[in-house]
């Protein structure tokens, strides 16, 4: 017998809010993609179409194909970082898709760009875990009322996922614990 999650609540201003925290996460490390990969623009096209979502655009097809080219150049990486840096981006854009259903796994379309970043920017020092708890710190800053209340109303961040998987349950444990007014 497999248990039905209950649907949640989100309006399009959600959505929107919670592309435009994702956008702001991965667009800090997009020069690291760039910096390995000088004239691939997939990752930076993806982050620019969450912001062109964030901001009033349609949740369409190109949305989803920057999100599927950015994986893509993610595979062509020559470096973990920017490897990284690429899913931050595809994250980004696939915040849009933020699904109605309460599972943890949708927190990762809520945190999924900020966790990559940050464990680019950690790769990026040398696999310094404390950069990336402190690029968790400065995320957090960004996170506005509506995303931490979009975010508490989906169970936590789900176990695994490795040390993207670490991150993102730090960054949801501390976005939970905060109490934010507009």
């Amino acid at each position: 017998m497999t248990e039905e999650a209950s649907e949640v609540v989100l309006s399009k201003r959600d959505l929107r809010e919670v592309t435009a925290f994702a956008a702001a996460c991965a667009e800090v490390v997009l020069e690291i993609f760039e910096a390995d990969q000088p004239g691939d623009s997939r990752p930076r096209d993806a982050v620019g179409a969450a912001w062109e979502f964030a901001r009033g655009g349609e949740r369409g097809k190109s949305l989803r194909d920057t999100a599927s080219a950015a994986l893509k150049a993610a595979r062509s990486a020559d470096t973990a970082a920017a490897r990284e840096a690429a899913w931050a981006a595809m994250s980004a854009a696939g915040a849009a898709y933020l699904h109605p259903l309460a599972k943890a796994t949708q927190v990762k379309h809520i945190l999924g760009a900020a966790a990559y970043a940050a464990r680019a920017a950690e790769l990026l020092a040398g696999d310094d875990r404390g950069v990336g708890v402190e690029h968790l710190e400065r995320t957090v800053q960004r996170a506005t009322v509506v995303v931490v209340d979009v975010l508490k109303r989906f169970p936590a961040a789900p176990g695994g996922g490795g040390r993207v998987g670490e991150l993102m349950r730090m960054l949801d444990a501390d976005l939970r614990s905060r109490t934010l007014t507009e």
